[in-house]
């Protein structure tokens, strides 16, 4: 299955060191497989070599990509390896440092290492949502948290409100509510040109199952996604 339409689709795997929850996080071997080569897997099952790119500043998330001949444009500059530095400012670099290289695309897909596993009928389901009219759709999965409910604030009198006003006695009488699970991102690089993700207004959601919505930030996560890796389909 080769869903790159056919060559106007940009992916970009973030796999910058310098995890505090785990250390080496993306080199990890989950299951006996670097963590990374799961995503990495996932893009060549559905995508061209030559349309992949991984940005890092990782030595040894290059030997690994190196190992599948994939693209590093270069290696990511270190003011866009900090904690703080947004994503956003990584993907604008990307696309700008390949569009001086005459590689022009009009859309992105990002996939984040952390989230390891994604199955290809879900990315095919995605493509045939998207539109040229949006700016992105996002996987998510339906929280548990609903802040209708259970999430509560504490509001300027040190006192516990809930987040979100609404006359509901019964969780499941709530509106359903979603959180993002990281793993796949179908960007409008046309959008990502002209303003900051935050600012978007017409994303779609695509909800996945909860066993492909683990994202691994600490070592519960990844606990986790050792039983869970041994039993899903990732096709």
């Amino acid at each position: 299955m080769n869903l790159n339409n056919k060559d106007d689709t940009l992916i970009f795997i973030p796999a910058r060191s310098g995890s505090k929850g785990i250390k080496g996080k993306n080199v990890k071997k989950l299951n006996g497989k670097p963590l990374i080569s799961y995503t990495i897997d996932f893009a060549i099952r559905n995508f061209r070599k030559e349309d992949i790119f991984i940005s890092t500043n990782c030595d040894k998330v290059l030997d690994i990509s190196k190992q599948y001949n994939l693209n590093i444009p270069n290696k990511r500059l270190e003011n866009l390896s900090t904690d703080e530095s947004p994503i956003y400012d990584t993907l604008l670099h990307t696309i700008h440092e390949l569009e001086e290289r005459n590689m022009y695309y009009k859309k992105l897909i990002m996939l984040q290492p952390t989230s390891p596993f994604r199955k290809d009928s879900d990315l095919k389901k995605i493509f045939n949502e998207y539109s040229e009219d949006l700016d992105a759709i996002i996987s998510v999965v339906k929280s548990k948290s609903n802040p209708y409910f259970t999430l509560y604030e504490e509001n300027n009198n040190g006192f516990l409100e809930r987040s979100k006003k609404g006359d509901y006695y019964r969780r499941q009488d709530c509106p359903n509510v979603y959180e993002l699970n990281g793993s796949i991102f179908l960007f409008n690089i046309a959008s990502l040109k002209s303003g900051y993700i935050n600012s978007f207004s017409k994303i779609k959601q695509f909800e996945m199952e909860q066993n492909y919505s683990i994202d691994i930030d600490d070592e519960l996560d990844w606990e986790i996604a050792e039983i869970v890796s041994k039993k899903i389909d990732l096709k």
